[in-house]
Formats: structure tokens, C-alpha cells, sequence
């Protein structure tokens, strides 16, 4: 299978995902889990790429309860509602690319442990997605330890979009080695960027979601 439609891969062989909100065909997916398949896909598709005209005028319509979550929602949803496409397509150029010079964040995991692309970290997790039957969809040119994969590849273990649901063993494993050794630091970095303001709160929600997932599966500090 092929991992998606806002990074761009598909279930190894036959179909094409698509986007990372699409509903299971699994209708005994508990609704909790389906509320986490629900923020990993928002995560997804945040990141994957630049907001474009439907992404952001999606992201204007949501609310959030009184949680920190939730009120980061809402701020995020507050700041969508005064911020331009081409404002937003710029932040998000300047946090992760840059202007020649590199973007201020790495959204990428083995850049982000080890302070290079290509390295063990990806390996290892390339080595999980062959077993997992998941690759990149043609013309995709980033690494898969991209953030906006990995919620992607979470979203669809959940939901059962590469099969069948996985376990919750198969998920904890998978968020234990490819996603807890760095994308709750990764969050926190981007709510306090010098160029995060739409995605500030984007920070915040990832990071409160990545000490949620924590929880439920039992990891430490």
C-alpha cells in the first residue's frame, strides 16, 4: 500500500489512498480511536504541504472544546479566519525551506536525531514499512520520516486503511519507534518558532497530541 495522498503513497501495490481524511471501511474501529485517526490526518495534512485554498477555509470551521487541545484549535481556527492563502503558503515556506538557506525547523526524523538526512533512523524505519506492506507514492520525493507521513501511516493503522485495523500493539510499536523519540520536541520547537504564527498553534495541538498518545500507551517522560 501506499501511504498517501497529502505526502503521496499508496498501499504497496494495487490503489492509491485517498486523501488523509477518508473514512474506514471498518466500521468496528472504537470512535476514541477514530478521534486519533481524526487529528493524525489533520496533522497530515497540515504539514504535507502548504495550505492551499480548501485546506484553509477547512481549517476556519474548526472548534474545539475547553481543553488546551481544544482551545488551541480554536486559535488555530481564530488565525486561519485572518490569514491569507499566500500569508499562509509563505510561513509555511519559511519554517520548512527557507529562502536558500534552510527552513527553521527539520520535519524530518533522522534529521531531527541526528542532524542528517538519509540515516539510521530512516533505515530503520523503511525497513518497518516494507514489513508494514507501505511505500511512498510515485513522484514523492521526500524521505518517509517526513512528520506528515508518519501521521499519515498513524491515521491509516488506526483506521485500517492499509488492511485490516492494526493492533494497538502495532501502533504502540510503531509510535514507540518512529514518532516518540522526537515528534513531541518537534511540535514544541514549532509553537515557539520565530516564524510560526498560523502555525503556532498547529505546534501546540501536535505537541498536546504526541503527550496524549504517550499517556495511552504507557511510555514515561
Amino acid at each position: 500500500m501506499e501511504a498517501s495522498a497529502t505526502m503521496g503513497s499508496d498501499p504497496k501495490g494495487d490503489r492509491t489512498l485517498s486523501d488523509a481524511e477518508q473514512k474506514t471501511t471498518h466500521a468496528a474501529v472504537p470512535e476514541e480511536d477514530m478521534m486519533r485517526a481524526g487529528i493524525y490526518a489533520l496533522l497530515s495534512r497540515l504539514l504535507a504541504k502548504p495550505m492551499d485554498d480548501d485546506t484553509i477555509s477547512f481549517v476556519r470551521g474548526l472548534s474545539g472544546d475547553d481543553s488546551d487541545m481544544g482551545q488551541a484549535v480554536n486559535a488555530l481556527a481564530s488565525l486561519a479566519k485572518r490569514t491569507t492563502q499566500v500569508a499562509a503558503e509563505d510561513e509555511f515556506t519559511v519554517l520548512f525551506y527557507g529562502f536558500g538557506a534552510g527552513g527553521e525547523l527539520a520535519p524530518f526524523g533522522s534529521q531531527y536525531l541526528t542532524g542528517f538526512v538519509y540515516e539510521k533512523p530512516l533505515a530503520d524505519l523503511r525497513g518497518d514499512l516494507d514489513e508494514l506492506g507501505i511505500a511512498r507514492a510515485d513522484g514523492v520525493t521526500d524521505p518517509e520520516d517526513h512528520i506528515a507521513f508518519l501521521c499519515e501511516v498513524m491515521h491509516g493503522l488506526i483506521t485500517g486503511a492499509f488492511g485490516e485495523p492494526a493492533s494497538l500493539a502495532k501502533q504502540r510499536a510503531f509510535f514507540e519507534k518512529h514518532m516518540a523519540p522526537w515528534a513531541g520536541r518537534f511540535f514544541a520547537d514549532m509553537e515557539k518558532a520565530k516564524s510560526a504564527v498560523l502555525y503556532m498553534p498547529v505546534g501546540a495541538i501536535g505537541r498536546l497530541f504526541m503527550e496524549v498518545e504517550r499517556d495511552a500507551f504507557g511510555f514515561g517522560d
